[in-house]
């Protein structure tokens, strides 16, 4: 019998296009060699342009999609995209403390590429004070972190690392800077793609979990994701009116 791969729990909401959310999370996870788990934590109603609108999943299903799964399997790492709600925070951060071992890969989605709210000031306020405590690498854009109160917070708040990335700044490069307590801890920069993607931060960090759930250190796993996550980008196509989606499976 075939050993296991490794095995990433991811908790996201579903994406009926397949470029972002859970969707993107279980290709990303499969191209990189794990097995990809998840629990819906909201149902969304959009296209390759944005969202018209998101439907949270009850927090005690979420929970009960997550111990069933747990109960049974050993997972390698968790990956955390769009939470829902304050209370289906509540209820993921539960399931995360009860294991303190297994990396926690946080993609903070404050909003959809066009702009459309992917978190209310309850569910953020709630993810600050339950989630981040608890995550391991944190992977917000630079709107997010700013949002969020810059890098700093994001430490203070109890994150390990945070990975900020250039995606939504205007530079010819888009340059992703990881932190930790200590200061930067690696820089990277790479050429800057034309167009705009629908997934890019859920391919990124969905590949860093991945990369984590392999044994990868921290460094090393965030270049990893980074190389994947631009080759994805670059094979990228455009299927619809709107944004591009990734091409996970690129040769």
């Amino acid at each position: 019998m075939a050993k296991s791969p490794p095995m990433v729990l991811a908790f996201a909401a579903s994406d009926p296009t397949g470029g972002a959310g859970l969707q993107a999370d279980l290709l990303t996870l499969a191209a990189r060699g794990c097995h990809p788990l998840s629990v819906v934590t909201a149902l969304t109603v959009q296209d390759t342009s944005g969202v018209e609108s998101l439907h949270a999943v009850e927090p005690s299903r979420v929970a009960e999609q997550a111990r069933c799964l747990l109960a049974d399997l050993q997972v390698d790492a968790f990956k955390l995209g769009v939470l829902g709600s304050a209370g289906n925070a509540a209820a993921i951060a539960q399931i995360l403390a009860a294991h303190p071992r297994v990396p926690v890969v946080v993609d903070p989605v404050l909003a959809s590429g066009r702009g459309d709210a992917l978190a209310t000031s309850g569910s953020i306020i709630a993810m600050q004070e339950k989630i981040l405590p608890l995550t391991t690498v944190a992977t917000p854009n630079s709107l997010e972190a700013e949002r969020l109160g810059g890098v700093d917070a994001l430490l203070r708040r109890g994150c390990r690392y945070v990975l900020v990335t250039g995606t939504h700044d205007t530079s010819s490069e888009v340059i992703n800077r990881l932190y930790d307590a200590n200061g930067l801890v690696r820089e990277d920069s790479w050429p800057r793609l034309p167009g705009e993607y629908h997934g890019s931060g859920c391919t990124l960090a969905a590949a860093l979990a991945a990369a984590l759930a392999k044994g990868l250190a921290m460094p090393d796993a965030v270049r990893d994701a980074q190389d994947y996550t631009w080759h994805a980008l670059e094979a990228g196509f455009r299927p619809g009116a709107g944004q591009f989606i990734p091409q996970r499976f690129f040769k």
